[in-house]
């Protein structure tokens, strides 16, 4: 069998077995990626003067990933590590920013968490772990998101150290399971029979440090490799520890409201022009005119003075949307919440692999493989922010509010505003959760003989994101006067002048409510405790068949099963109630002070503010004591499981020396059957001090569906070093678990509501890939590819006008509202929707100077380009089921451009290497607020670099920089106005470290 059968054979189908053996055979076998040596040389010695050349770190890490793209007949990219224990970088979705295609989605702290690929979202992408398909989910803040309970991959809950290689499969063959449109991504631990000697022991010490946290943290990792019997049978254990102190400050308007949506409508009916603030004294009409709130000629509210110039209020009354030319305001764009952040987060993340491999003989490898990871955070926010533009006259919000000062771009944006009769609030959130990992598998090769081969792969993993507090406090200062916003001299985040001093609590409150609506402070659980886990099983029987020299067959089957529950909890109603505090307890004793905004963005902002200390407050409280309940009071829990059955016969052909020139391939079908269970628990009355007096329904949906998924790759080598690559293929991606739970939400006062639908149809696709790849010297490459995606069905949230008997909920959701059963209701849906065309190029260069005299030949660069373009038909609104309101951009998570550079320098003793990648803008999501058409998040650069040097063969220094040019995420709204959502600092992080080798 040639080199290149048996390297397909094994890695082709990416187990963690067959990935390192591919790996092992590659380093052993350069010829064949790195020579233009006559056809019968390839297979056997390699030239001379590539036998001479010694690589290892980055370089060898390189080489080998190399070597496998090349002998793949399938678009496959990969990181592998250079040596047992040494992964060339320290974050695994950040690493794969050097994969052609792949753009990094940042989290909390900046921190790499999914990807998205060729302009596909995370949900798209598939992500199996030692040759099983994994799930991992894990919390973070509101902005990114608050939590994942959809498909996507939360990369950043496993520790990199852990993980020996990585393989970003950009088009499927038969044998590769179906669920993903963008790629699907091996992640593979290491094994203790690719161990180079018959014992190892690794270990790197660092220091983490951070200067907006301004603390170094620790990180670690241990590996423990032995073999046995002549290297027939192994154990090699690993462990990684790190704990970190994120802080981010910043900026956040929660949402851009034009003035009218909490502006104040005299009768309630719509006839009357709507006013968006206190109307100045003498204007007419009056607004607010509501006496029970304390207005008259000249007071907003009972102890706020109508203070509005004519001027400033007739500013923002002028400007009107184009869909809204009768409404004063509705061109007119505020922030929702203008407030600051300091976020801090205290986390944990360890993870540690075992694995035992036994190969008898050469035609037998047997393995158990174990792999856990836990990811412990908890992240503390605080807000100071003015709360009265996102409230409406029944919090005596924003139309108590006067305006004295109000400037406005050209789009309505607003530039400048100075306000009276503001409510400004400080806002505590502590959030704790927990993302634990823990997968066990086993897999058996055997070679009965030249022509019949078999493999096996059993294997269970479990994924908990378990988020036991969320926990909100608050104090107000209520109907404030001189509080400002001030975006002028070209700032994307403004100054906020509060107008008082916020740093002194006694001028904020903490009390129950008052008659007339007035919120005072107080506490919020918002749906927690929590709890999301995923049950995963795979078996599956592959074999292996030589039919020739030149032609091969594989055929096998796979079952999987998954089972996704998910949970929230409820206090009782009692134990929500705002308290005032206890007599002998003042503001000033249960606060601290948040610091340091001031000197990010000058003297406009406070120096410090005060906020509510959440275990003070736990203990005046009493926070222990509060009860939770599960469905019995009107949380909501859901379940979402799937079993798959699956075959798959593929041919697999390499001519040879049969033609003139060489030509591989695959060509297959997969049949996979999908049985789904959607069950979820529907509340059809409050959540009640008790709960005997609460009533609920539970709902279940069982559907299945097939899919035949053909598939063809096709790798022609017409001259020497240079490869034509062809794949085509029917793939399909299963919808997001939350869209298909059963479960609803419905206001039937206001008839609207939301509700999921469990009979979505996966999103189905044809794609089509062409590249062509010269491998014109050893190490280096360059490559352009060609990339269309014909998305026949997408998934969308469409808002559509429905009959409340035909949404199949229960009528006891109408008990005593008088809603008729028959009455419309305005309704949110996940639904099928028609898809669009995706299309792309990439170009890939990995170049290394061997070439060069003297030092110069250390030097390698890589660089990657992608741009994507692509068409969506989004509808935003329907009425029986015809589109009303539609619109068209891209997909959602496609950035159009994507790019990434390193240039890096190594030889025996020292090695230095920059990345900068870049990521264009995309959209966040669509629609968005009335008046803004989407959420994007604008384009961004991030500068990494990363050096070391080898003291002598076990000692090696270790210094790493990250985030160098002090890059910040920017989100924002509509895509004219671009208005800033949200924008924090995370600063730049150093990394201090040793590793031993021994």
């Amino acid at each position: 069998m040639s080199h290149r059968s048996a390297l397909h054979g094994l890695a082709v189908r990416g187990g963690a077995s067959g990935f390192a053996l591919a790996v092992a055979i590659a380093a052993a076998a350069p010829a064949m990626a790195q020579t233009a040596s006559p056809p019968a040389q390839d297979q056997t010695t390699p030239p001379a003067e590539e036998a001479e050349i010694v690589v290892r770190g980055f370089r060898a890490s390189l080489d080998s990933a190399l070597s496998l793209k090349r002998n793949e007949t399938a678009a496959v990219d990969s990181i592998v590590a250079e040596d047992i224990g040494k992964f060339p970088d320290s974050n695994l979705a950040e690493s794969m920013q050097r994969v052609p295609g792949v753009a990094l989605s940042r989290g909390d702290g900046g921190e790499g968490r999914n990807i998205s690929v060729r302009g596909l979202g995370a949900a798209f992408t598939r992500v199996r772990i030692n040759g099983m398909e994994g799930s991992s989910q894990t919390g973070s803040s509101d902005i990114y998101g608050a939590g994942n309970s959809g498909r996507s991959f939360d990369f950043n809950v496993f520790p990199t150290e852990i993980f020996s290689a990585l393989a970003v499969r950009k088009t499927t063959s038969a044998d590769v399971e179906e669920g993903s449109l963008g790629a699907t991504v091996d992640l593979s631990a290491p094994k203790p029979l690719d161990l180079k000697k018959d014992f190892t022991l690794t270990a790197t010490l660092r220091g983490v440090y951070n200067e907006i946290s301004k603390k170094t943290d620790p990180r670690g990792s241990l590996l423990i490799g032995k073999k046995f019997a002549d290297g027939r049978f192994g154990v090699l254990a690993s462990f990684a520890y790190q704990k970190r102190h994120i802080r981010e400050v910043g900026y956040s308007a929660v949402d851009i409201l034009s003035a009218n949506t909490n502006g104040y409508d005299p009768d309630g009916s719509g006839p009357a022009p709507i006013q968006p603030f206190c109307t100045p004294i003498g204007y007419t009409p009056i607004s607010p005119n509501v006496a029970s709130k304390g207005a008259s000629d000249t007071m907003c509210s009972t102890g706020n003075p109508r203070t509005s110039s004519t001027a400033a209020y007739n500013t923002i009354a002028n400007l009107r949307r184009a869909d809204l030319p009768n409404v004063p305001g509705s061109g007119a764009f505020l922030p929702r919440l203008p407030r600051y952040v300091n976020s801090e987060q205290n986390t944990e993340r360890l993870g540690g692999t075992l694995s035992l491999q036994f190969k008898p003989d050469d035609d037998t490898d047997i393995g158990v493989d174990a792999i856990y990871s836990r990811f412990d955070v908890t992240r503390r926010d605080n807000y100071i922010a003015g709360i009265s533009f996102g409230r409406s006259i029944t919090n005596n919000g924003q139309p108590m509010v006067s305006v004295r000062d109000a400037q406005f771009s050209s789009n309505g944006s607003l530039r400048y505003g100075l306000f009276d009769g503001v409510d400004v609030r400080s806002e505590g959130l502590v959030d704790h959760w927990i993302s634990d990992f823990l997968q066990v598998n086993t897999h058996l090769r055997h070679r009965f003989n030249d022509a019949l081969q078999i493999e096996m792969l059993v294997g269970k993993n479990q994924s908990v994101w378990w988020n036991p507090k969320r926990f909100q406090t608050f104090m107000d200062a209520i109907d404030t006067p001189g509080f400002s916003i001030d975006f002028r001299n070209g700032r994307s985040t403004p100054l906020i002048g509060f107008g008082f001093d916020v740093s002194n609590p006694a001028n904020f409150n903490y009390a129950p409510a008052r008659s007339d609506g007035t919120v005072l402070g107080g506490f919020s659980f918002q749906g927690k405790p929590s709890k999301n886990q995923t049950d995963n099983f795979t078996g599956e029987l592959n074999l292996d068949y030589s039919l020739s020299e030149m032609l091969k067959l594989r055929v096998g089957g796979q079952y999987r099963s998954s089972d996704f529950n998910a949970y929230t909890s409820l206090p009782y109603t009692a134990q929500t109630l705002v308290q005032a505090l206890p007599a002998g307890t003042s503001l000033a004793s249960i606060t601290r002070q948040i610091s340091g905004l001031d000197q990010l963005f000058g003297s406009g902002a406070p120096k410090s503010w005060a906020a509510i200390d959440a275990d003070k407050w736990s203990q005046v409280f009493n926070y222990d004591a509060i009860q939770f309940c599960r469905s019995e009071c009107g949380a909501v829990a859901s379940r979402i499981r799937e079993s798959v059955k699956s075959a798959y016969a593929m041919a697999t052909f390499d001519t040879g020396l049969a033609l003139p020139f060489k030509v591989r391939g695959d060509v297959g079908v997969r049949y996979v059957k999908t049985d789904m269970l959607a069950a979820g628990y529907i509340s059809v009355a409050a959540a009640g001090q008790t709960p005997t007096n609460l009533r609920g329904q539970y709902a279940q949906v069982v559907r299945g569906y097939d899919d035949w998924l053909p598939s063809g790759n096709l790798v022609i080598e017409p001259a020497r070093n240079l490869l034509l690559r062809l794949a085509a293929a029917k793939v399909m991606s299963r919808p997001d678990l939350g869209q298909l739970a059963p479960t609803s939400g419905v206001t039937a006062t206001t008839r609207v509501g939301n509700i999921n639908n469990p009979y979505l149809d996966p999103i189905r696709a044809d794609t089509f890939d062409a590249a062509v790849e010269w491998y014109f010297q050893p190490g280096s490459l360059l490559s352009v590819a060609y990339f269309h995606k014909n998305i026949k069905t997408y998934i969308q949230r469409v808002t559509s006008q429905i009959p409340f008997n035909q949404l199949g909920l229960p009528t006891a959701l109408l008990d005593n509202t008088n809603t008729a059963p028959t009455e419309e209701f305005t309704i949110g849906q996940p639904l099928n929707t028609p898809g669009g065309k995706l299309n792309g190029v990439e170009v890939n260069a990995q170049v290394q100077m061997r070439f060069l005299p003297g030092f110069l030949k250390n030097i390698g660069v890589l660089g990657n380009y992608t741009h994507v373009t692509s068409k969506i038909r989004y509808i935003l609104a329907s009425v029986g089921g015809v589109p009303t309101v539609t619109t068209t951009a891209d997909l959602v998570g496609l950035s159009k451009n994507t790019a990434s550079g390193t240039v890096f320098y190594e030889d025996s003793k020292f090695s230095i290497r920059a990345t900068a990648s870049y990521r264009d803008r995309y959209i966040r999501a669509i629609p968005a607020s009335p008046g803004s058409d989407l959420q994007g998040n604008s384009p961004n650069t991030f500068v990494d670099a990363s050096a070391s040097f080898n003291v002598n063969e076990h000692l090696k220094l270790i210094v790493e920089a990250q985030n160098l040019t002090d890059e910040r995420n920017n989100l924002y709204i509509d895509s004219v106005r671009r208005d800033t959502l949200f924008q924090t600092r995370i600063g730049r992080t150093f990394n201090f470290g040793v590793n031993f080798q021994f």
